[in-house]
Parts: structure tokens; sequence; C-alpha cells
């Protein structure tokens, strides 16, 4: 069946501490997500349960290589989920403190986009 895009959400996300992308690729996702009610996939598009909406996540972040993507899709409540991670995002210095376990003075920020889709006949 046909795809319609429902809705784009954007979201960033920053790792202070940690120097981990993954950590900043899910800050993202979580941050595009965050602020949002989806009643139409009810009331306009007719689906029955939201496990039916078909979710694809784009992040931009440093070290794409490095993104568990597992732990940033699990950020997102329902939804068939997909992923596609790209060089993107920025590295920005700020100050590494060892009781954080930083590695090095690096924050790293991503930016995410995700976009609900539903099926038509």
């Amino acid at each position: 069946m046909p795809r319609k895009r429902f809705i784009i959400e954007m979201g960033m996300g920053i790792d202070q501490h940690g120097q981990d992308p993954t950590v900043a690729a899910a800050r993202a996702v979580r941050n595009a997500i965050a602020h949002n009610a989806l009643p139409g996939v009810w009331e306009v598009a007719g689906l029955s349960h939201p496990n039916e909406m078909i979710v694809e996540v784009q992040v931009a972040v440093p070290y794409p290589e490095s993104v568990r993507q597992d732990e940033v899709l699990a950020v997102l409540p329902f939804g068939q989920k997909s992923i596609t991670i790209r060089e993107g995002g920025m590295i920005v210095k700020g100050r590494a403190i060892p009781e954080l376990n930083d590695k090095n003075d690096d924050m790293i920020i991503a930016n995410a986009a995700v976009t609900v889709l539903i099926e038509t006949p």
C-alpha cells in the first residue's frame, strides 16, 4: 500500500560528558517526539493501534558508525521503526571532568528528524 507522511518532527540532542554519539542521537530523537500527541492517527487516518504507524528516523551525528541503532530506536514507544544515520551534527569543545569519565573535552551534538507515515489504500 502507498505510504503518506503524517507528521515530521525535528530534534537536537547533546552528550556533554561521555563523548557517546548514541547518547546524543537518542536525546535528539527524544527531543523530536517530546511534545507530540497524535490523535490524528486514529481520528483522521483510522489506525486502530499506534504500532500500525510507520516511523522513519534520520539522525546526523559525528561518528555515525559508533551509534547503537537499537538504543536510539528504543526511545520510540510505538510504530514500525527504521533508522538512517549519517555523518553530521557537531563537535563542540567543552570541559572534560574526570569524575564524569570524560575521554576529552568534546561535546557531541546530534540532529534528528522523525517522520510518521500512514499506509493508505
